[in-house]
């Protein structure tokens, strides 16, 4: 068993920090959005995987390999032409066996031991409101008939997460080869649900499982309510002398809490400091310092400084703003 990890895609929706970190590497609740995945490869036994890297993919690399024990392939995909794309790269490593692929910007929970025990192919689902925001599939009886990717009239409220788990990947191969030879594209790419319906026209049958616990990292918005949604399920808590921590948080060891109030929703990373400081439902990353200030859904980046009256702010890496300063 391997699973395929496509990691390539820019982030463009959460500038300013990816344009100095890969949107996979950002931190939520404590941990990289990649950390997640891995961490769930690990409970399930899973030792090899493929990475589609692409866009600083070299940083990429280096947190892997140094924080895991995977036995890795890495494969570049050199123009993003869509997932589909991405995972037809990976075919060559696959052999044909069994595979699980998850998009690399999917926090999630889920008992995928049963799924992949299964007979079938079978991929992670969840209702939502608004599906045209999504992939989606409709089913007769518990096997799919029909796929589309963000459509005008979705076939039902059932929007696909991300997690695939894929019995026939020489199958899956074939019905790629064929969008990228007469080049299909969906919405100007080649996209995965359209080759998994090309599986389904060909008779292979293709079954779901509910993931309840999904958490969209795709927008500064979203990422912050799966900071929330993170934290509230953890049961660290925290108390800093001279400081008031409202829990659910996240405050990592080396991290500096001076005079402050933390909390609730708030992630402080490694060898940030916070001074005379309120924060509540933000994320501090690595290195970053804040001081004198009152911030709430906010975002400051990796190495970022910033000094004075705030209320809400999105700070990309290395960067200093400092209101208190006066001539």
């Amino acid at each position: 068993m391997r699973a395929v990890i496509p990691v390539a895609g820019i982030g463009v929706r959460l500038k300013p920090h990816t344009y100095t970190m890969p949107k996979v590497l950002i931190n939520v609740a404590g941990k990289p959005i990649l950390g997640y995945i891995l961490d769930e490869l690990k409970k399930l036994g899973i030792k090899r995987i493929i990475l589609i890297i692409g866009y600083m993919g070299e940083i990429i690399k280096e947190y892997v390999d140094k924080n895991y024990n995977f036995q890795v392939d890495y494969v570049y995909q050199e123009e993003r032409e869509g997932l589909g794309q991405a995972i037809y790269l990976a075919m060559d490593y696959l052999k044909g066996e069994p595979a699980l692929i998850i998009l690399g910007d999917t926090v999630f929970r889920a008992n995928l031991n049963e799924v992949l025990k299964g007979k079938y192919s079978s991929l992670g689902v969840k209702e939502v409101e608004n599906p045209k925001r999504f992939g989606t599939v409709e089913l007769k009886k518990k096997f799919i008939v029909k796929l589309g990717e963000k459509l005008a009239h979705p076939p039902s409220n059932l929007a696909i997460v991300g997690i695939y788990y894929i019995k026939r990947t020489s199958l899956l191969g074939k019905c790629l080869e064929e969008l990228i030879e007469k080049k299909i594209k969906t919405k100007g790419e080649y996209q995965l649900t359209d080759a998994l319906q090309l599986m389904v026209n060909q008779g292979d049958k293709i079954t779901t499982f509910l993931v309840e616990d999904w958490y969209d990292c795709g927008t500064p918005e979203t990422l912050l309510r799966t900071n929330r949604a993170l934290l509230e399920n953890s049961s660290n808590k925290y108390k800093i002398k001279g400081s008031v921590i409202v829990n659910p948080v996240f405050i990592a060891k080396s991290a500096k809490i001076l005079n402050s109030s933390i909390g609730p929703y708030v992630s402080v990373a490694d060898n940030s400091e916070v001074v005379n400081s309120i924060l509540k439902d933000s994320i501090i990353n690595k290195g970053a310092k804040v001081e004198d200030v009152l911030l709430e859904q906010s975002i400051i980046g990796r190495n970022a400084w910033m000094r004075g009256k705030f209320d809400k702010i999105n700070l990309g890496d290395s960067s200093e703003v400092d209101l208190a300063y006066q001539r």
